[in-house]
């Protein structure tokens, strides 16, 4: 299978080492390529923060970083799959969309070797949503003067066996990708409003 990535060095490198095996062939598409080259499948992991760039594809399927972008506003062979860094490390792929693309995407995930997990198609998915609702309970922690932000890190990791304490996967996913995303959430359910110190940051 012919997979083309647009990808920063270390998505890349994530997202090549699940995909390596197999007859998959992988290339790298950088944005200043004038033509994109043939592809079975398309991965743009800069969606979000760089914009389109396989806005042109229309009869392949389309895998973009779009945790905070809503389906409806993407084509129809357009996938959301949760990019975060801390997340594409894992063994399986997080997708979301409407339910003719899911069902190709996921075919061809599994033809190239990687397991997908079909999220509801909502803003946030599943692994993002919980973890940005992880690390806005840390900051009210924080202000509530309950512990340190290191001591806070340390209970999570040992206490649930996460990778990451709250404090380092904001660190690690981005501050403005957990707020918009909890923002954008807020809008419709208070229960994501942002702590008080998430904002003084």
């Amino acid at each position: 299978m012919q997979i083309i990535i647009r990808a920063t060095d270390h998505q890349y490198f994530a997202l090549a080492n699940k995909l390596i095996g197999g007859k998959n062939k992988i290339e790298r598409y950088e944005s200043t390529n004038e033509a994109i080259p043939y592809g079975d499948l398309f991965i743009d992991a800069c969606f979000e923060e760089d914009g389109p760039c396989f806005s042109s594809i229309q009869n392949r399927i389309v895998l973009v970083n779009a945790v905070c972008t809503p389906s409806e506003m993407l084509p129809k062979n357009f996938v959301r799959f949760n990019g975060w860094d801390g997340f594409l490390s894992q063994p399986s792929l997080e997708i979301a969309g409407n339910d003719e693309a899911v069902k190709k995407a996921v075919e061809l995930l599994e033809a190239a070797g990687l397991t997908s997990v079909v999220s509801a198609d909502e803003l946030g998915m599943i692994g993002p949503r919980v973890v940005a609702m992880i690390i806005n309970e840390a900051y009210f922690a924080l202000a509530e003067n309950i512990s340190t932000k290191e001591e806070i890190n340390t209970a999570m990791k040992l206490g649930t066996n996460y990778p990451y304490g709250p404090f380092e996967w904001c660190e690690l996913i981005g501050f403005q990708k957990v707020s918009t995303l909890l923002q954008s959430l807020a809008k419709t359910n208070e229960r994501y409003s942002l702590a008080p110190a998430f904002l003084n940051l």
